[in-house]
């Protein structure tokens, strides 16, 4: 006998339906509205290639590049306790609360020109203003603190007597983090870098103010909406939400493979 569902299970059902709707209901909009002539045009356009290519491969680079600081962070912050503990949480999430305009001002007061850090990379021969390098750091302080609340989460989940042991056994520290603790908890690390890679590739606000040019794709669709009105922005939208859901199957579909494995 099917066993009907109760109120409040037809309330969350419905309210589910709408929520589901909103979400997907502009993504599928913006495919309707754009005609694929103009998504291939805009496909064959070397100035949006040259821009999804630097927004792709500066994502990637900075959650490469981070993690090897994020990582070890976040075994400290799980298997520590430390005077400050909860301060350095705190800090940790701040860049995910504040307006990320704001994390942009306060960027570039530490790598502008005229600082500290600024007249480091003029002297070795580059500028984190309206450079790669500025558009790295600003999508890894925004990102950042996905992948180490993810890690967190991971290393947490790895009973500590499984390490406790393997140190009887005479495993060092660094055997024991990289054959025990690390492959553990791979699956919420994977999971904290596809969030990170993820929410760098979509960042605008802390960029636009440090590195308007060389333009990556969220700074080129706020251009061409700004300046030429919606029809001109909608191909570039059409074409970087299809590769980066493109991209995101692929890599939850490896990370799949890997947890099986």
């Amino acid at each position: 006998m099917i066993k009907k569902p109760d109120t409040l299970s037809l309330i969350f059902i419905f309210l589910s339906g709408l929520l589901l709707i909103f979400i997907i209901a502009p993504l599928v909009g913006i495919f309707i509205s754009t005609s694929p002539l103009n998504i291939f045009e805009a496909a064959a356009d070397s100035e949006i290639q040259q821009s999804i290519l630097l927004t792709i491969s500066a994502s990637f680079g900075t959650t490469l590049l981070f993690s090897t600081g994020a990582i070890p962070l976040s075994y400290i912050l799980a298997r520590k306790d430390f005077f400050l503990k909860r301060f350095v949480l705190g800090v940790i999430n701040i860049p995910v609360i504040i307006p990320h305009s704001a994390a942009g001002i306060a960027l570039l007061g530490v790598v502008s020109r005229d600082t500290f850090l600024g007249k480091i990379a003029e002297f070795l021969g580059f500028s984190f203003v309206n450079n790669t390098a500025g558009i790295v750091i600003a999508m890894a302080f925004v990102s950042i603190p996905y992948l180490i609340t993810a890690a967190i989460d991971g290393f947490i989940s790895v009973p500590e007597r499984l390490e406790k042991v393997a140190y009887t056994l005479g495993a060092s520290k660094t055997r024991v983090f990289f054959t025990i603790s690390l492959p553990l908890a791979w699956r919420n690390i994977v999971t904290g870098l596809i969030m990170m890679w993820g929410r760098g590739l979509s960042e605008f606000g802390a960029v636009i103010i440090i590195a308007y040019h060389p333009m990556i794709t969220p700074v080129m669709i706020y251009e061409r909406f700004n300046s030429f009105g919606l029809e001109y922005a909608k191909p570039v939208t059409a074409l970087f939400i299809a590769i980066c859901l493109i991209i995101f199957i692929i890599m939850k579909l490896i990370s799949r493979t890997t947890h099986n494995a």
